[in-house]
């Protein structure tokens, strides 16, 4: 998976820390990088944000690589396999301390504003990065939080190679890593944009996060920086409504297929949906059928019509300018599954990626074997007819394709957790073909007549 950049990395991070008892935990950015990371991570669980300052031991000769890491309260950590492979004496680490120490004092004094660290006593604290190579600086950070008296400490990464997460369950109670490719570079190969974080940066999200909404407490939603409006869409003369949703910055766009009219209004739908608008993902809502069409069940599963009406909508969304270059994925759930398969096998669309939730892929029999579209099935785990003929379809398909079993899940996904790991799993799927099949840089979504424009049509 290749992130946006920190904050977009903080945000896929927060869904895999929901399980957290919020009313328990305090978050901990590590300076620089790793503070906007978190800062979205303790927006997201409505928690506080501090940080703990940590400093690298880098070899005298080659500063880059971590010969060991110090932290506040005294903590330091040294790696006894790079310091005798380096060659570097006591004396030279020494040198190095002593001038990262002043270093740390100053970084510390200054984020805090010569407050003292939260109290964590007690509590979960979260220790946030935007991401390890041999994790020295985190297993510090680890470390002070232990001795700041947290009770659990989890430390939470969006990447790192495998035998550092291996290493970090030594100092962590918890670690929560997304992505552990090899071979393992370097950490900022793994973001599109991953430009310097300034004090002035730090200072400014740690304000933020102490004063601004979020700081007030758990609000009943999460706010999303996002244009919506609603649309109404021609489909060959049928008038398909629809809600779009597009975050600052999005990484894509995800059209939804339901096979009743259900697709705008479902609470499902729009559950998922939102989480993909706070991963920057940019949806839209629709119903290929009218209220009049829904009536006759026989549309509901007439697959060719659902399709050609879901093609149109695709094909609809691309000729906006602002989506033109966006990839396009499709959401399919019950027999809408089927129109978003048929719809990704039509040559005049170009859709990045599918998913299916519960879905009925085997009434698309017919266009199984030209999908190429990456595809993801989403089934329940007590779902054992629906699973078969999951499994009988994805049987058939050309592309990449997966299928995962939510554990206790029924058809509807309605037991607690299993909605949300549906739309964990989606994120995680989109996000990671919506990076393949971008080739140009993040484009910003326009505020300006653009989207004023979409309301004006939306009214006809």
């Amino acid at each position: 998976m290749l992130f946006i950049d920190r904050s977009h990395a903080g945000r896929l991070l927060a869904l895999r820390l929901h399980h957290l008892d919020t009313d328990r935990i305090e978050v901990f950015g590590l300076p620089r990088g790793g503070v906007p990371v978190a800062y979205e991570v303790a927006k997201a669980l409505h928690a506080p944000l501090d940080v703990i300052v940590v400093r690298k031991l880098g070899v005298p000769f080659q500063p880059e690589l971590a010969a060991g890491a110090i932290g506040e309260r005294g903590i330091r950590i040294v790696n006894e396999e790079v310091i005798a492979e380096a060659g570097v004496t006591a004396k030279e680490l020494d040198r190095v301390e002593t001038r990262e120490r002043r270093e740390l004092e100053r970084r510390a004094k200054l984020y805090r504003s010569g407050r003292p660290p939260r109290n964590v006593r007690d509590k979960t604290a979260v220790v946030v990065d935007d991401g390890m190579a041999t994790g020295s600086t985190a297993f510090a950070a680890c470390r002070a939080a232990r001795l700041l008296g947290a009770a659990r400490v989890v430390l939470a990464v969006p990447v790192a190679p495998a035998d550092t997460v291996d290493l970090a369950q030594r100092v962590a109670d918890e670690v929560v890593c997304l992505e552990c490719p090899a071979p393992f570079f370097g950490v900022g190969q793994w973001y599109r944009d991953f430009p310097q974080v300034s004090d002035d940066e730090v200072v400014e999200l740690l304000h933020r996060a102490t004063s601004g909404p979020e700081a007030s407490g758990p609000p009943s939603t999460v706010a999303i920086d996002a244009a919506d409006c609603p649309v109404h869409i021609d489909a060959a003369g049928a008038v398909l409504e629809g809600d779009l949703v597009v975050p600052s910055n999005p990484l894509g766009v995800v059209v939804f297929a339901h096979g009743s009219g259900s697709s705008r209004n479902s609470p499902r739908n729009r559950s998922v949906a939102h989480t993909l608008n706070r991963a920057s993902i940019a949806t839209l809502l629709v119903d290929l059928l009218t209220a009049q069409e829904e009536r006759d069940r026989a549309n509901v599963f007439d697959v060719e019509l659902l399709g050609s009406r879901l093609t149109q909508v695709v094909t609809w969304l691309e000729s906006l300018p602002s989506m033109a270059r966006l990839p396009v994925g499709l959401f399919g759930a019950s027999t809408g599954a089927a129109a978003a398969l048929w719809t990704a096998t039509e040559p005049e669309t170009r859709i990045a990626a599918v998913v299916s939730r519960g879905g009925r892929p085997d009434l698309a029999s017919a266009r199984l074997g030209l999908l190429v579209a990456p595809t993801l099935l989403i089934v329940g785990g007590n779902d054992p007819g629906v699973r078969q003929l999951n499994e009988g379809a994805a049987a058939r398909m050309r592309g990449d394709h997966e299928i995962r079993v939510v554990s206790g899940a029924t058809h509807l996904f309605e037991e607690p957790g299993a909605l949300a790991e549906v739309a964990r799993l989606a994120v995680e799927w989109f996000t990671t073909y919506f990076t393949q099949a971008s080739a140009v840089s993040t484009r910003y979504w326009p505020r300006g007549p653009d989207i004023e424009t979409r309301r004006k049509e939306g009214s006809r």
